[in-house]
């Protein structure tokens, strides 16, 4: 039907369109004619104007039949409309809710879907993969920080500062509606009352230092235990500590304490690394005197069995030849002490009364007999060597010959 055509099946002229086939009505035109017989019902009563006025501005009367027409066709529309609002797109990455009356009713899958439009259903679009954060004890960065949180207490009854961020994914969309009024304010409270627990379950040194890892593991399980007990429909993907430390007011006597206790361990060190160097040593300077002196024990016994037999040999021969043993005993003797000192000759028939010692050549000779084991020789001065060596073969002869009579 054509934009110009103002009829309802009729010509402009007035006359029927082929012998009276009525078309779809055009619904402009229809809206037009129905807001003009509106203002002529609203503005002319008698139901058009009077006098020769133009026949374009008069009013025709309504038609049941064209407003009953025109009022089903907006219905429809509406109805169109109503049941076309109940078309949704899932994403790849999310899950659709269906809600019937406000209650659950179904969880839909990625895709185009469709439900009762409202009132009777209505659905929530849930982000399953979306990482959601949580922060605890700060807020953005480490610098503004929440004391009301970040403050607790340890084992040994010292405080500390935790700052620390939970992210966490979404597991069951039923759950994470329906069960909770608020799940991302129960992941913020589960946070901070597992890590208040796993902090007064340890030392102050092992909450700042190495044990950092192990308390974010466990602070990780008790969050996931405490939020399936109220079936939240939450899964934790990780606990990042950003920061372990004594609180702003302390930190300074906290650094001397630390400090402290770093010389503590290097001057144990030092001493460990002392011990371990001066311990060997000592052991084995007394393994080496041990042996030396096992090594003593043995040539001390050794020598005086030696000892025993020679003299038991000698009292053999001695009983055999008692003169002939006594005598070459003697000149043995004799032998090993004149060895082993230094000798002076004196001439007691010299014509000089003054005798000379050279007691300089002996010092000298003393002094230096600790150093060679050649024998010195000692020069005697020229009245000394004056002796022939008949006298003293002669002096010597007499001498022992005395030294036997005497024994």
């Amino acid at each position: 039907m054509s934009l110009n055509d103002h009829g309802w099946g009729n010509q402009p002229g007035g006359g029927k369109r082929g012998g009276g086939n009525q078309g779809p009505p055009d619904l402009e035109e229809l809206w037009r004619d129905f807001n003009r017989r509106l203002s002529g019902l609203l503005g002319n009563k008698g139901g058009g104007n009077s006098g020769g006025g133009d026949s374009g501005n008069r009013m025709p009367s309504i038609s049941p039949k064209q407003f009953g027409g025109g009022i089903g066709i907006i219905l429809m529309l509406v109805a169109a409309i109503w049941l076309a609002s109940g078309f949704y797109i899932v994403d790849a990455s999310q899950r659709g809710v269906v809600l019937q009356f406000g209650r659950y009713n179904e969880t839909t899958e990625p895709g185009l879907r469709w439900r009762l439009p409202w009132p009777i259903q209505s659905n929530e679009i849930v982000n399953l993969t979306g990482v959601r954060t949580v922060e605890v004890g700060y807020r953005g960065t480490d610098k503004n920080k929440v004391p009301k949180e970040a403050l607790m207490l340890t084992d040994d009854e010292n405080i500390v500062s935790v700052l620390f961020a939970v992210q966490y994914l979404l597991k069951d969309p039923k759950d994470y509606l329906f069960n909770n009024r608020n799940p991302d304010d129960a992941v913020m409270q589960a946070a901070e009352t597992a890590i208040r627990e796993v902090v007064g379950k340890n030392k102050m040194n092992f909450v700042l230092y190495e044990g950092r890892d192990q308390i974010a593991a466990n602070t990780q399980k008790l969050i996931q235990d405490i939020l399936d007990r109220y079936k939240t429909g939450i899964q934790i993907r990780s606990v990042n500590m950003q920061g372990t430390q004594p609180p702003e007011q302390v930190q300074a006597a906290f650094d001397d304490a630390v400090k402290a206790g770093q010389d503590r361990e290097r001057q144990k060190n030092e001493g460990q690394a002392y011990a371990n160097d001066v311990i060997p040593r000592a052991r084995g300077a007394a393994s080496r005197l041990k042996e030396e002196s096992e090594g003593y024990r043995q040539r001390i016994i050794v020598t005086a069995e030696g000892d025993a037999s020679r003299f038991k040999q000698i009292l053999t021969e001695y009983s055999k030849a008692p003169e002939v043993t006594r005598s070459r005993m003697y000149l043995e003797t004799v032998e090993q002490v004149y060895a082993n000192t230094s000798k002076v000759m004196l001439d007691a028939k010299g014509s000089g009364n003054l005798l000379y010692l050279p007691l300089d050549k002996l010092m000298q000779v003393t002094a230096a007999a600790p150093q060679s084991a050649e024998a010195a020789v000692i020069d005697t001065p020229p009245q000394l060597e004056r002796s022939t060596a008949g006298d003293v073969r002669s002096r010597s002869g007499s001498l022992g010959s005395r030294e036997r009579g005497e024994r």
